[in-house]
């Protein structure tokens, strides 16, 4: 197998890894969708900014090789899992207040605005505080580490064309007044949905060896 052709496939490898991980359902996507039909497209794109950058910055991280030294130290990934798991565990309450509530939004207007900085914070601690997205882009990084740093780079910035292909998609989908539409109609189980997903997230990051 030529180099070529090693390095073709392990880009090939590390791009299905992580657009399989981005497009699974799972607390990022569904906060998405929720933002996208309660407060439109803008502010899901801002929340949806914020996700990848937190992904990306893990990734600079792992690529400079600082990611071993953190994973070793455990009082990082100590601190890390605990805010991380206190931070989804205050999602799940949100969202569940949201299930809870008797007033249904018609429109993103009807709700209280939150600023796009807001929203761009909230999605960048998803990642920024979850110890796992360090160990995922290990492995991803790991895939092309019988390459040159140039290698690393592609990952990286092919990873980065993924990440937000499908979080904007999602946003720019539930923003949709279709799909909004279907949100108001559903929006007590969704919402619900997404609290009990949040909770079991946080209690397992929570939960989750420090080794």
């Amino acid at each position: 197998m030529s180099g070529n052709t090693f390095f073709s496939a392990n880009l090939l490898l590390a791009y299905t890894t992580y657009f399989v991980g981005t497009a699974s359902p799972g607390p990022s996507n569904l906060a998405i969708m929720s933002i996208a039909a309660n407060n439109g497209r803008k502010a899901a794109l801002a929340f949806a900014l914020g996700v990848i950058s937190g992904s990306m910055f893990w990734a600079a991280v792992a690529t400079v090789g600082i990611s071993a030294a953190l994973i070793a130290y455990s009082h990082f990934i100590v601190a890390v899992k605990i805010f991380g798991g206190l931070y989804l565990l205050w999602l799940a309450f949100k969202s569940g207040r949201t299930a809870l509530a008797t007033a249904v939004a018609t429109s993103p207007k009807a709700e209280r605005p939150e600023t796009l900085t807001s929203l761009y914070a909230r999605g960048a601690l998803l990642h920024l505080t979850n110890p796992k997205a360090i160990l995922v882009w290990v492995s991803i990084v790991a895939l092309s580490s019988n390459s040159s740093g140039p290698a690393h780079g592609a990952v990286i910035a092919g990873c980065a064309v993924i990440g937000c292909l499908v979080f904007s998609g999602y946003a720019v989908l539930f923003s949709m007044d279709s799909a909004r539409r279907l949100y108001v109609r559903t929006r007590r189980a969704l919402e619900g949905c997404l609290a009990v997903i949040f909770g079991v997230a946080g209690i397992r990051l929570l939960a989750w060896p420090s080794r």
